[in-house]
């Protein structure tokens, strides 16, 4: 975990976690997250509130864990860092966009249980999730993967 770049939240996620595999077999997997937060007005009692939105995006076997553990409305725990990312559209506009990349995901147990199962390790016992010989292979008829993630390996 980086120095000084650390965030943790708290939300519910607002989609469904997506699942692809880059050009060379690391698993990525993106959700978004809603963090509401709740406060009272102090010159007219009465409660506002406020919602943030955040991408998330979750590397190798975290990726995967997270992909079938988690579905759209579960309320989450998400530490990472920022980062920020550029790229060129095709029609040469220029975007960026700053995305939460997880060290760690977890089900908020507030108000909710759940049940914790172990996987198996895979492939050749890298320890940032990596795959080797026995890992999965990228999906053949993947959808357009829209933006693209250069750095392939998070670290």
């Amino acid at each position: 975990m980086a120095v000084g770049n650390n965030v943790t939240v708290v939300g519910n996620l607002t989609r469904d976690p997506e699942l692809r595999f880059t050009q060379s077999g690391q698993a990525l997997a993106t959700l978004g997250i809603a963090v509401n937060r709740r406060w009272q007005n102090r010159a007219s009692g009465e409660w506002e509130e406020a919602t943030s939105f955040f991408n998330v995006v979750c590397w190798g076997e975290l990726g995967e864990n997270v992909s079938e553990s988690l579905g759209r409305g579960a309320r989450v725990i998400v530490t990472g860092r920022l980062e920020q990312r550029s790229w060129e559209t095709q029609d040469g506009d220029k975007r960026s966009t700053v995305e939460i990349v997880a060290d760690e995901v977890g089900p908020s147990l507030r108000w909710a249980t759940a049940e914790v199962r172990r996987t198996e390790r895979q492939g050749s016992g890298d320890s940032r999730g990596g795959r080797g010989a026995g890992g999965r292979s990228p999906s053949p008829a993947a959808p357009d993967p829209g933006p693209q993630y250069p750095e392939e390996e998070p670290f």
